[in-house]
């Protein structure tokens, strides 16, 4: 039985990976319409990434800290249990709470 990945099957992908690069590359040199269109939308999307990078450099800390939960406890301000209640523990005159179907 043959190894799945011989020499024959390795120069096969080496081979449409150099012919999809020549053709995109002779695409790419071609004054067409859509290779324009192409390098239009891609130089935007480029420029999109770089400024969204520097706005988040220069703005990422205060957007940061509109969202960060200010305070202690589980929410923010809000605290962990009610002041008058600790946890678990109920009092003495209470009744315990049972379920009834």
């Amino acid at each position: 039985m043959e190894e799945p990945w011989d020499f024959e099957f390795l120069s096969r992908i080496a081979d449409s990976c150099l012919s999809f690069l020549s053709e995109f590359v002779d695409d790419w040199l071609a004054n067409d319409m859509r290779v324009s269109i192409f390098k239009i939308l891609l130089g935007w999307l480029i420029f999109s990434l770089i400024a969204i990078h520097f706005a988040w450099k220069v703005y990422g800390n205060t957007v940061n800290d509109m969202y960060y939960r200010q305070g202690t406890g589980q929410n923010g301000g809000t605290p962990d249990t009610a002041p008058h209640l600790s946890g678990w523990e109920s009092r003495v005159g209470d009744s315990l709470k049972t379920h009834r179907d």
